[in-house]
């Protein structure tokens, strides 16, 4: 695309320039020959300060909200009124806005987001739709090899997202489901991409150290619905009345029994997974989920709904829901090798008090003998409210928690474990230890579990990487706890 005609696409004033221009970035160190680089202004460092860089790198342009009092540039500058949107924009534009040749649906929401993402993915594919995703767990093409993407982000950025969204077109994609976090909606990453379904999960606070308050919070993840002509809305969420009449059209759902298009009523938690009967605009049917957890009952009605606005049959619906596998590092059982130790290891991605507490009560239905937990919690300035009650809801709901790292950066462990440590005396509890190391803190659990017994690995889920104050260190949460069964049935043979 030559420089005049994205201008043409920022509507901003034409340069004189007429180069050609082949990708764009806001990241200086990510400049290749021929890109437009976007000086953004951020909290702390304003991108202007990089265009030299990017020049040496081979920029051809520069895309940013006007340069500062006294400087120059020696590329041809495009002043837009957000760098940010214009990212986004200009992202979708030399990518040839590949969202348009796709049906879309974004989910969106505090928990629930990619399990609903993944089935909704499973069962579009089920019904012959050939479906890409975009989650936090990785990426996947119609050919249904997960991969990762190399920025450690819920969303990535825009030109990431527009660059996989063309290459699932070139790839036979007809459809993808894109799994839009908060910062992603609020930091424009997903700006350009043209929705047919916003599914809404639920809302709890968290982020707020980004978002401020509860409602910005609330606002930034009803943009998704606002950008979409069909909303999927939990029935059983108190925000929901907020959101009902802002897309064109709409459809609800509910496990709690509440007015509702897709209901789920008879809801069994067996050893084979849920089973639920479904009451829908297409009709009832009857319907198997081999997951636990009676809550992703509502996350695959949500997918159901979602599913059926694409031409999706009740017929499909079922068939694919049977036959649907799990998501990596949510609610996902690892599995043990012969012979087996007799204790149940699950991996899931639970770090909110709330996401805990549905996790552990989940599973305490579930489990013959005693329950342990091993958690800890972010650092930096990444919510520390949170921390005080993960420590109270681990000690409450289960029998032994062990309190450990989670990517906890510049902030001090000692300060991150003290804090959950207070949070379950002040309760009262003391069934709990604290072990910095991750890899000892659930060795420590599974070898002192004894059969019968359920060990809950929760915070970490998909991730592949663990964050320390100095290091990053490669690190799968479901690898590591099969390394830990191993040398617990290496111990006792």
């Amino acid at each position: 695309m030559q420089l005049p005609d994205l201008a043409a696409a920022l509507n901003a004033a034409p340069p004189p320039s007429a180069a050609e221009v082949t990708g764009v970035t806001h990241n200086a160190a990510w400049v290749q020959p021929g890109d437009a680089f976007v000086a953004i202004r951020g909290a702390k460092v304003d991108g202007h300060r990089f265009i030299p860089q990017a020049q040496a790198a081979g920029a051809v342009a520069v895309i940013g909200e006007g340069l500062p009092a006294g400087e120059t540039c020696a590329l041809p500058y495009l002043t837009v009124p957000d760098a940010r949107a214009a990212l986004a924009d200009a992202a979708a534009a030399l990518h040839g806005h590949p969202s348009r040749a796709l049906k879309v649906v974004g989910v969106t929401g505090t928990d629930g987001k990619t399990t609903t993402s993944w089935i909704t993915r499973h069962l579009l594919r089920a019904a012959g739709l050939p479906t890409g995703l975009l989650s936090t767990v990785g990426y996947e093409l119609p050919d249904g090899e997960l991969r990762h993407f190399p920025a450690h982000f819920t969303t990535p950025e825009a030109p990431q997202v527009q660059d996989t969204l063309r290459e699932l077109v070139r790839a036979g994609g007809q459809a993808v489901v894109l799994e839009a976090s908060s910062h992603a909606l609020a930091l424009h990453r997903v700006r350009a991409v043209e929705w047919d379904v916003a599914v809404w999960t639920h809302l709890t606070s968290e982020h707020l150290d980004f978002h401020g308050t509860v409602e910005n919070y609330f606002a930034d993840k009803k943009k998704l619905v606002e950008r979409a002509p069909f909303a999927v809305l939990n029935a059983d969420d108190p925000w929901t009345g907020q959101l009902r009449g802002v897309a064109p059209r709409e459809a609800t759902y509910s496990i709690e029994g509440r007015a509702a298009d897709w209901q789920a009523g008879d809801i069994e938690e067996r050893s084979t997974g849920l089973h639920f009967h479904v009451r829908s605009p297409l009709g009832e049917f009857d319907a198997a989920l081999p997951m636990i957890g009676r809550f992703n009952v509502a996350n695959a009605l949500a997918a159901m709904a979602a599913a059926a606005e694409l031409g999706a049959t009740p017929e499909q619906l079922a068939a694919g829901l049977a036959s649907f596998r799990g998501v990596p590092g949510r609610m996902e059982l690892v599995p043990e090798e012969a012979p087996h130790s007799g204790v149940r290891v699950i991996v899931d991605f639970a770090h909110t008090p709330p996401s805990l507490e549905k996790a552990l009560g989940t599973l305490r239905a579930t489990t013959a003998g005693q329950l342990w937990v091993v958690l800890g919690s972010a650092g930096g300035p990444r919510d520390p409210g949170k921390r005080a009650p993960l420590g109270e809801v681990a000690t409450r709901l289960a029998d032994h928690a062990v309190f450990t790292e989670e990517d906890h950066r510049d902030t001090p462990l000692e300060d991150i474990l003290r804090e959950m440590e207070r949070g379950a005396r002040e309760a009262g509890r003391s069934n709990f230890v604290s072990l910095p190391d991750r890899r000892d803190a659930l060795r420590h659990a599974i070898h002192s579990a004894r059969p019968g017994d359920t060990v809950l690995l929760a915070g970490k889920g998909g991730e592949d990487t663990l964050e320390r104050t100095h290091e990053t260190i490669a690190w799968i949460e479901a690898e590591e706890a099969r390394a830990a069964l191993h040398a617990r049935r290496n111990e006792r043979a």
